[in-house]
């Protein structure tokens, strides 16, 4: 894929235009921009609905054609293993590296107090209903007779993912155990499923470039400057934690588990990565992911098929980072010292938080809570955060999709279905473990 430089050229002028509206808005009191910018909202809204209508026939698809060409039960038992160890591992450690940046910057200490009380005020609202949702939200035992879906349909039509997927490998692994004949005439009938939902990808991306710009400039024309200069400070604490993640962490899996250059790597994802910023929604990404996965970076289609899909439902690393970061910014801006008992509380509250968070805008605000209530700091808190959560969230979704090709690169070396793909984009050779 070719499009990621139109794709940048798209991110770059849409950033630039919605932040010249937002500063001629601000000096002049005139509307005209931000009306402007709505009016090309549209654009981005039916790309993401044109993304995501194929995301459920792509996912069904590219699961049974994974798990039924994996070959055993033991295989798909080993690659799920790996694929669910590696995303919890990595989960983890954003978390870890965000509560460690927080006790090193305390950008809760930094917040005046009248930007507190002016926050509260505005968002207070907004935060009481995020909360409301979170009481909501079911306990263990719901959630996981929750992953049981009672009508595989209906999940579909509704876009309960995990149920979804649950079923569908399920599915995939009975198929596996058919005899060649009749396996050989399923798969091939959801194969080309997956080609064909592969090919109006193809055609839905020549929007991309419009769509980001539009997506783009909407959301920095809406975004206050004041909230920004208020919450600098945890923002920048926020960023500098999902870069070090996003460099640090993946790039050392990737150089040392992967055997592959982190720069050629980075490289080769960018077209992923600038489609679930812009879309802030790692389900919405999910088909270009699984696309440039296996045209950009080698990885076999069973392995993309089956090791991606579960990566946008329950890999959140860029949400965890962000939830550790935010609740030890709250703590400090009430004044409550959490101790370090509190702290690894919090690490394993969020890593857990964040693996049932779903892959839609601004789903990590509502676990956010949960992981509050659980390290006993007042959740009104959130709306002191809930000014910045939007661009924050395009950020973490982009790392989120990092880890998802990071996993999939990671699984596919180690099962030796990685093709190494040159300059050129032909393949050389298909590499052992």
């Amino acid at each position: 894929m070719k499009l990621y430089t139109k794709i940048s050229i798209g991110l770059v002028a849409g950033a630039a235009v919605g932040v010249g509206v937002n500063l001629v808005a601000a000096q002049t009191g005139s509307t005209a921009g931000v009306d402007l910018v709505r009016r090309l909202e549209p654009i981005g809204t039916a790309f993401i609905r044109a993304i995501t209508m194929i995301v459920i026939p792509l996912v069904v698809a590219s699961l049974i054609v994974g798990a039924a060409s994996l070959g055993d039960l033991r295989t798909l038992g080993r690659i799920g293993g790996k694929t669910v160890g590696y995303y919890l591992f990595t989960t983890a450690i954003a978390v870890s590296i965000g509560i460690v940046l927080s006790n090193i910057i305390k950008p809760g200490s930094r917040i005046a107090e009248e930007s507190k009380n002016a926050l509260l005020a505005a968002y207070g609202g907004e935060a009481a209903g995020r909360i409301e949702l979170a009481d909501q939200a079911p306990g263990i035992t719901e959630m996981l007779l929750s992953m049981i879906s009672r009508n595989p349909i209906e999940s579909a039509a509704t876009g309960d993912m995990l149920p979804l997927i649950i079923f569908t490998l399920l599915f995939g692994a009975a198929a596996s155990l058919l005899d060649d004949t009749r396996k050989r005439a399923l798969v091939g009938f959801f194969d080309a499923i997956n080609e064909v939902s592969m090919t109006i990808i193809g055609w839905i991306m020549k929007l991309a470039p419009y769509a980001v710009f539009a997506l783009i400039a909407a959301v920095t024309a809406r975004f206050g400057f004041d909230i920004l200069k208020s919450l600098a400070i945890y923002s920048l604490t926020v960023v500098l934690g999902l870069v070090i993640h996003a460099l640090g962490t993946y790039g050392l899996l990737v150089r040392f588990l992967a055997k592959v250059n982190p720069l050629y790597f980075y490289r080769r994802i960018r077209e992923a990565q600038i489609l679930g910023f812009s879309t802030s929604s790692s389900n919405a990404t999910l088909p270009v992911t699984i696309a440039v996965a296996e045209k950009e970076l080698g990885v076999s289609k069973r392995v993309a098929g089956f090791v991606l899909p579960l990566g946008a439902t329950v890999n959140m690393d860029g949400t965890g980072l962000y939830q550790g970061v935010a609740v030890m910014f709250i703590a400090q801006v009430f004044g409550i010292d959490l101790h370090w008992t509190a702290q690894l509380t919090v690490v394993l509250t969020a890593t857990l938080a964040s693996i049932g968070a779903a892959g839609v805008p601004s789903a990590g605000i509502i676990t956010l809570a949960l992981v509050l209530r659980q390290a006993n700091v007042p959740e009104t808190g959130i709306a002191l955060i809930l000014g910045v959560d939007r661009i924050l969230d395009m950020l973490r979704t982009s790392v989120n999709i990092t880890g998802d090709l990071s996993a999939a690169t990671f699984v596919a070396r180690s099962e030796g279905e990685l093709v190494e793909i040159d300059t050129t984009g032909l393949e050389v050779a298909r590499q052992s473990p």
